[in-house]
């Protein structure tokens, strides 16, 4: 207001308009945030950099299925040599870089700066909020994980095998993918969800998941050699990858990669429910970190 008592206040459009879309609720925002999750871990919606390493490794993890392919189609080579379920044991150094890298892209950022209290003020809550996070994770894992799998598999039916002998082998194969995926994702995301520090959170994945690997396969080759045989299928809890690979040989009838798989089904059902309580148990810590931050 001017000295003479006018009113010299001026009101500028500069643009903004009300929303005039559709409001999808609840289960909406579930879907948006769980599909710009899947995004952002292979980089879209971030820097150009940001997309190197995930496809990198995506192709590096590729490669293998590949010369696989390659090999069978210009040699005429037997089906044998698709060997899906031990696949990603074998690729266990790529999965481990991949997840421990990109973990952080969905736990540590948001936490470390405090704008999770502005994504819990929305309606979703924090354990809604926290299981679509994992979700995420898992669905960019299992595109991971997955991809290798179909490329043996379609290529080698190309290259002549047969799809009534290969289905079952696959199967197993994708059933445990699933379960890596799931496993992995969940040891990821506490880490990273509770570590913050991006370098930290890589750390501490490679130290649980890829040197876990080693201590666990050195544990049951110790504990076979001295006749410890069922305390050494039991040891596969300390990995997801020994873990996998011991259920499937005991539900799926393959060759085992790691001493001492469960040798019996009834051994790899107990073994894979002794898997979902502890992974339950690592969501139930992950809730509980985005609890006490949204307080």
């Amino acid at each position: 207001m001017s000295a003479t008592g006018e009113r010299t206040g001026v009101i500028h459009d500069i643009g903004y308009r009300r929303y005039a879309g559709a409001r999808t609720g609840r289960a909406g925002i579930i879907r948006a945030l769980l599909g710009s999750g899947v995004l952002a871990i292979f980089g879209f919606g971030r820097s150009g950099k940001a997309k190197v390493l995930p496809f990198v490794l995506l192709g590096m993890t590729l490669v293998p299925a590949v010369i696989q392919v390659a090999i069978m189609v210009v040699i005429g080579l037997s089906a044998d040599l698709l060997t899906y379920s031990a696949y990603n044991a074998g690729s266990s150094f790529l999965v481990v870089l991949f997840v421990a890298a990109q973990a952080p892209v969905l736990f540590s950022r948001d936490l470390r700066s405090g704008v999770i209290s502005l994504y819990l003020a929305r309606p979703l809550g924090a354990a809604t909020f926290a299981l679509t996070r994992w979700a995420s994770l898992v669905l960019a894992i299992l595109a991971f994980v997955l991809t290798p799998l179909l490329v043996l598999f379609i290529g080698g039916l190309s290259a002549g095998a047969s799809f009534s002998e290969e289905l079952p082998r696959v199967a197993v194969a994708f059933g445990g993918a699933i379960l890596l995926a799931l496993l992995v994702a969940t040891v990821s995301a506490v880490i990273a969800s509770w570590t913050l520090r991006r370098g930290l959170a890589i750390a501490g994945s490679i130290m649980v998941l890829l040197v876990g690997l080693g201590v666990t396969a050195g544990i049951q080759e110790t504990a076979s050699s001295e006749g410890l045989d069922t305390f050494a299928r039991w040891a596969a809890l300390l990995s997801p990858f020994v873990l996998v690979d011991s259920v499937q040989v005991g539900l799926g009838d393959t060759t085992g990669q790691f001493p001492a798989p469960a040798e019996s089904a009834g051994t790899a059902w107990l073994l894979l429910l002794s898997a979902v309580v502890l992974m339950v148990g690592g969501l139930g810590l992950l809730i509980r970190r985005y609890r006490s931050k949204g307080a």
